[in-house]
């Protein structure tokens, strides 16, 4: 089957802007977007199936149909933003999938959304920053397609990597076959712990408040700011645990263990 997009509806668009928020690390790009979504009367306009999604079906009220991801657009001001999200992205894990698969899921959606008038794409996404997330206020860190693009969110606050890195899965490889079919944008990625795997919500945070400022967005967040204090209020939590263990360790420590 290879990857299949199948659109519900082909709307003509002004000036659309692509963002992907698929799981990932923290699920912090997952939830980014799920929040706009939440927050927008956003319509759905495509389904995309891929068998180099997990090999499950998905069911509602008894009803089964093959897993997919979903392409919605809404209209602000005088401009359409298209939001890739769902609950699944190809497999990292090559032992079930092939390289080849993640390119070919990533050039089909290129492809499509060029076919819609997209210049411009922005992928939301985590990066692992291990235990110095804990009692951290997450940076957003920034991957660019040109350094105008960058400086205008090093603007907004967003950090950049000095060192060189690599961007893995969808957030990475549509933004860079993007890129050489002539599309500008970035990749934003939340500062997390890879093993918050029930999701980073003060990651995904910092990731809308930039968007807003970004694109002027009218966004309530009540809901997300109540789910990251209480990420934080956890950290906080984990920490003085850390603490109380340390102070009741003798000071020279334990010889040996056993």
């Amino acid at each position: 089957m290879g990857t299949k997009i199948v659109f519900i509806k082909k709307p003509k668009l002004s000036n659309p802007v692509l963002f992907v928020g698929l799981p990932g690390i923290g699920l912090v790009g997952k939830i980014c977007a799920d929040y706009f979504l939440k927050q927008f009367k956003a319509t759905l306009i495509a389904e995309i199936y891929s068998d180099s999604f997990p090999p499950t079906v998905h069911t509602k009220q008894g009803i089964i149909d093959l897993i997919s991801d979903q392409l919605f657009v809404f209209k602000f001001k005088d401009r359409h933003f298209l939001f890739l999200a769902g609950p699944v992205q190809p497999s990292l894990d090559f032992r079930a999938g092939s390289s080849q698969e993640h390119y070919e899921f990533a050039e089909e959606v290129v492809e499509a959304v060029k076919k819609l008038g997209v210049k411009e794409i922005y992928t939301l996404a985590g990066v692992n920053i291990g235990d110095k997330r804990i009692g951290k206020q997450p940076n957003v860190v920034v991957a660019a397609t040109n350094k105008k693009i960058l400086d205008s969110f090093k603007k907004l606050g967003a950090k950049f990597a000095s060192k060189e890195g690599l961007i893995s899965g969808a957030a990475g490889l549509i933004l860079g076959i993007g890129a050489r079919n002539g599309f500008e944008g970035a990749c934003l990625m939340g500062e997390t712990n890879a093993r918050l795997v029930y999701g980073d919500h003060g990651a995904a945070k910092k990731l809308i408040e930039l968007l807003i400022k970004k694109f002027d967005f009218k966004v309530d967040m009540k809901s997300i700011e109540m789910d990251a204090k209480n990420i934080e209020n956890a950290f906080k939590k984990l920490t003085q645990q850390f603490e109380d263990i340390e102070e009741k360790m003798p000071s020279d420590g334990p010889s040996y263990v056993r």
